[in-house]
């Protein structure tokens, strides 16, 4: 049992390597163990490229593999996708037993691929680590069985709460690390989103300074009067990884000036006099968006958990005390009358992350 948990751990560590890389796909590890000996090991390492299984057997033949245990974080699938069955694959190299995190939630495969390999005489057992599993895919798992993106609030602040000071300034509000850590979140993730008033007031570029290769994310303004400013970093330097999303009350010139920029205006109902969230999201999740990471700032940030958009939270906090009763805060809007009606977090997660405190939970 011991040496179970320590190759599907050692599985769960490779799939975490695809983080990013294969949306709206799952992370995938695969360990390979003949005689008590890994003799081979895999991820699934980009979207459209080999499963985690394929590239643990590579280089492998069926002398090798004869009689050895696969551990895999997901399910091995049964159906033809972008690449051949694992489950096939699996079942010719001759090994003798398969260890699985978790059943596969897609419906394409849910339960068809265990079925397959136990019809082959291999033994499966299933839900070694499920709950870690579950977690690594947690994207995953609301968006293939749902069509909606996996929402995480992120927010940056002191320890009195505060996003800026009475003047708005906000650089920087955390430190070096906290700031690398939110660069992972956007890779990990399939888009950022920020309100107009961030863009006007910060002009960020959204994406991802780390050295190495990583992938930029989409980039979503919620302007419901298209109010960005063609000058904005956003549309100069990125257009064609920009949505904004804009309502009937938008100036159709502008709406048309910012698509010959390159960027994507996605018209929204209007809600509250403000960007439908709801539709703004599901319009996502059906251009294979499966992530969104709300950044800023404090209205959109109460508007998303007002209306049950939010999964998860991260935030930050930094010992800093800058005071002020017009500072702004993380959460603005119009905020909430009782406490009854307080938005609670569960499973609450705390670490260090250089001088800050980084807080994870889920709504």
């Amino acid at each position: 049992m011991m040496n179970e948990v320590k190759y599907m751990r050692r599985a769960i560590s490779l799939a975490g390597k695809g983080a990013g890389w294969v949306n709206p796909n799952p992370m995938v590890g695969a360990v390979l163990v003949r005689d008590g000996v890994i003799i081979g090991e895999g991820f699934h390492e980009y979207y459209g490229g080999n499963h985690a299984e394929v590239n643990a057997m590579k280089g492998l033949s069926r002398d090798d593999t004869a009689g050895a245990t696969l551990y895999v974080t997901l399910e091995p699938c049964s159906h033809e996708g972008k690449t051949p069955p694992c489950a096939n694959l699996i079942a010719e190299m001759g090994i003798s037993r398969v260890v699985v995190g978790m059943v596969d939630p897609n419906p394409l495969v849910s339960g068809r691929g265990i079925s397959f390999l136990r019809s082959k005489g291999i033994m499966v057992d299933v839900g070694c680590l499920e709950p870690e599993v579950r977690q690594l895919n947690e994207i995953f798992i609301k968006y293939i069985t749902t069509g909606e993106p996996f929402v995480v609030l992120k927010t940056a602040m002191t320890l009195d709460g505060k996003i800026a000071t009475v003047t708005n300034a906000s650089r920087w509000i955390t430190g070096e690390a906290s700031r690398k850590k939110v660069h992972f979140l956007r890779q990990a993730l399939g888009a950022v989103m920020v309100g107009v008033d961030t863009v006007k007031s910060d002009d960020p570029l959204l994406n991802i300074r780390l050295k190495g290769q990583w992938k930029n994310p989409l980039k979503v303004v919620a302007d419901t009067r298209c109010r960005i400013s063609t000058d904005a970093k956003l549309l100069t330097n990125d257009p064609q990884l920009t949505i904004i999303a804009a309502t009937e009350l938008a100036d159709i010139g502008k709406v048309k000036q910012i698509e010959r920029m390159g960027a994507q205006v996605v018209i929204c109902p209007l809600k509250n006099n403000k960007v439908d969230l709801a539709f703004l999201l599901h319009s996502l999740g059906a251009m294979c968006i499966d992530s969104v990471m709300i950044e800023g700032g404090s209205t959109l940030a109460f508007s998303a958990l007002k209306h049950g958009l939010v999964d998860k939270v991260v935030s930050f906090i930094a010992p800093k005390i800058l005071g002020g009763a017009k500072a702004p805060t993380a959460v603005g809007g119009k905020g909430i009358s009782t406490m009854e009606e307080a938005i609670n977090i569960k499973n609450m997660r705390i670490k260090k992350v250089g001088n800050d405190l980084m807080v994870e939970g889920w709504i």
